[in-house]
């Protein structure tokens, strides 16, 4: 089983880099060797602060010899008028290195058989290891010494092995070898690497974990034991442990402590200083924040005397700041920071903060009357929940913005309804993380984020992959998975009318902006729900009937239009349904279906079967039942009756019969988009 090794050593990387590194590694390399027709079953990627490196499993010695067919010039210009080989085809037989005789016509056509030896994988390796590297992107690249080419950080070594023999390759002028090093701190300054197997095993005794995930694992492992030893729990929270896994090699858990009277600062406060702005992970016991952390070093040796000062030192100035910023914020009531949001511009031409909060507060009154919410706790909480944004606290610790707020309203004497309120108005903070719990959050936070993004929309700005003003995506799946998970009744159609009214003044062309506005909102909720449901049901369902002013009706249709495509009939069923849009869909004017023009027993039977089926008063189940029962009548229509009569009036009459099916079907969906 032959293994190909590679490390490139550098100083210490932004651990920002190094996931997106390895995703890039193991794609590139993926890609450069399939391109080279070779063959492997597995590419594994490490990484710490000062290294990537790649092992590649299962690979040849060389490629597989092939024999290829090419073609070579048209017969009269291969051939002269004598029938012997022009210079055209001398040339073709020369560039591809074979005899003449070797040529053969076919479908006039000169073609040659080409034998192609494989090259051995190690030379494969020699030409594309050093390309793959310098393809690497990121952000901060930089130049060093007097090198044309740019790396995330310096290039101080590099291992590249094939089983037990070094690649020699070059890299930022640094020749390979088979010599790694260890830790900064460890004895053995320089690792003989002899064997892909050794280097994991190898590297440990050199004081480095290099795989990720056993690195992690590790941080876990050792800092819960540590919080034991003090009858503590440890909290691990995921972007913190994949931070200090990216900026450690030997991670050690060091315990430290700070005064207790620092616990009076809100927990968040505290929590966000030692995670966030320190990487320390917090510790409880009983449920409740000790004055107690976890660091965790990247270090060799038995006395962490200094590590202990040193970061006890740096988390007591910041809690300082903190613990004086609430002293000074809350000398006031929440309330009268409002005034000052006036000085805080929100968008240009769009007012400031204080005008943003005006339009917050009318949103949430619209929704919370259309909801039958309690409106006096969500008015208030929409008058208050940006006025944090002006206290010293959220000036220096802006990721706070929320739960500031809500600390500071019930040291004010706000209800808890409102404080929670204005906590959770910003959620969801991301993607995946949760939504709004209570009313006054889901109502208040709908209308903050709808607000948002007719904002943006209507100052002309482009969302794209690379920019998102104001996180304008996040907002958009913010609003869907609120009224979807917590089952709102509301109509984001008209919501999306309501504030463009609102900016009316500032709107130039407001059918325009509606229309941008709902078709973004309707690709997010595509995306939104594409693990769920195939794009082909998403597209039939939502081109069919406005799914925004009705969310629970859409995702009933898609799962009905789901249900349908799983049956043993459903090729009938789509089929006859298709068979009656494209008949129709040049079709202008449509009428009420004239029974007595009705003369074929065919079209006769149909209309029976579907002029009682009340699509407006069914349920989709009902529905569905029903339009079931009416595929063998369609049919049989089809194969018995001619739509485009030369009496125009019968003709019309039949496509009048067809569009009233129609309707019917499309009550669930546009039935045309589902490929089947």
């Amino acid at each position: 089983m032959n293994k190909y090794l590679l490390e490139i050593g550098t100083e210490e990387l932004a651990y920002k880099f190094i996931p997106s590194a390895m995703e890039q590694l193991k794609d590139e390399f993926s890609k450069a060797l399939k391109e080279n027709e070779i063959k492997f079953s597995n590419i594994k990627i490490y990484a710490t602060p000062r290294r990537l490196a790649v092992i590649v499993e299962d690979l040849p010695l060389k490629q597989d010899d092939v024999e290829k067919t090419i073609k070579g010039p048209i017969a009269n210009i291969a051939y002269d008028e004598n029938g012997e080989l022009t210079k055209a085809a001398v040339g073709f037989a020369n560039k591809n290195n074979i005899s003449t005789d070797k040529l053969f016509k076919k479908d006039n056509y000169i073609w040659a058989k080409i034998e192609q030896n494989g090259k051995l994988t190690q030379d494969i390796l020699k030409e594309i290891v050093p390309s793959i590297i310098l393809k690497l992107k990121g952000t901060h690249f930089m130049r060093w010494a007097d090198l044309d080419i740019k790396f995330q950080r310096p290039i101080r070594w590099v291992v590249s092995i094939f089983n037990n023999e070094k690649v020699e390759i070059e890299i930022a002028n640094i020749k390979s070898s088979n010599i790694s090093r260890g830790h900064r701190f460890s004895q053995y300054k320089e690792i003989e690497i002899n064997n892909p197997d050794d280097y994991l095993e190898a590297l440990e005794k050199g004081n480095v974990i290099a795989d990720v995930e056993k690195r992690k694992q590790t941080i876990i492992d050792l800092a819960t034991a540590k919080a034991k030893e003090i009858g503590a729990e440890i909290v691990i929270n995921e972007d913190l442990l994949d931070e200090v896994t990216f900026i450690t090699e030997w991670p050690v858990p060091v315990i430290c402590s700070f005064e207790e009277k620092y616990l009076e600062i809100p927990e968040k406060v505290t929590v966000t200083v030692m995670a966030v702005h320190q990487r320390y992970f917090p510790l409880y016991k009983d449920g409740k924040l000790l004055n107690k952390f976890i660091t965790i070093s990247n270090y060799l040796g038995d006395t962490f005397e200094n590590i202990k000062a040193g970061n006890e030192r740096v988390v007591k100035a910041r809690l300082e700041d903190a613990i004086f910023f609430v002293q000074e914020d809350t000398q006031k009531p929440l309330i009268s920071y409002l005034e000052d949001l006036k000085g805080v511009t929100f968008q240009k031409g769009f007012g400031s903060v204080y005008d943003k909060t005006q339009r917050i507060c009318s949103l949430s009154k619209y929704l919370a009357k259309s909801l039958q919410a309690p409106i006096a706790n969500i008015e208030r909480t929409a008058l208050l929940c940006k006025a944090d944004l002006v206290t010293k606290l959220v000036f220096e610790f802006t990721e706070l913005q929320g739960y500031i707020g809500c600390d500071y309203a019930l040291r004010s004497g706000e209800s808890k309804e409102v404080a929670e309120g204005i906590k959770e108005h910003y959620f969801p903070l991301n993607a995946d993380s949760e939504i709004a719990e209570h009313i006054e959050g889901q109502i208040v936070g709908i209308a903050d984020k709808i607000d948002t993004i007719v904002t943006v929309f209507a100052e002309g700005k482009k969302i794209s992959g690379s920019q998102d003003p104001l996180g304008v995506r996040r907002a958009t799946l913010g609003i869907l998975r609120t009224i979807l998970q917590k089952d709102l009744n509301i109509n984001i159609s008209d919501l999306l009318k309501q504030t463009i009214n609102l900016l009316s003044d500032k709107i130039e062309d407001k059918d325009k902006l509606y229309n941008n506005i709902k078709e973004f909102f309707e690709q997010r909720l595509i995306i939104l729900l594409s693990d769920k449901y195939k794009h082909d049901i998403l597209e039939a369902c939502i081109s069919e009937k406005d799914a925004l002013s009705n969310l629970k009706d859409f995702i009933k249709r898609l799962d009905i239009v789901s249900e349908i495509i799983k049956k043993e009939n459903k090729d009938q069923f789509l089929e006859a349904i298709n068979r009656i849009i494209r008949i129709i869909k040049n079709e202008k004017d449509f009428s009420s279906v004239n029974t007595k023009l009705l003369t074929c027993e065919a079209e006769i039977n149909l209309w029976l079967a579907v002029k009682d089926i009340n699509e407006n008063v069914l349920t989709y189940e009902k529905l569905e039942e029903e339009l079931i029962k009416v595929v063998p009548k369609i049919s049989e229509f089809f194969d018995k009756v001619l739509v485009m009569d030369k009496d125009q009036i019968i003709k019309q009459n039949r496509i009048n019969l067809l569009y009233f099916i129609k309707q019917k079907f499309a009550k669930i969906a546009d039935f045309s988009k589902i490929v089947f």
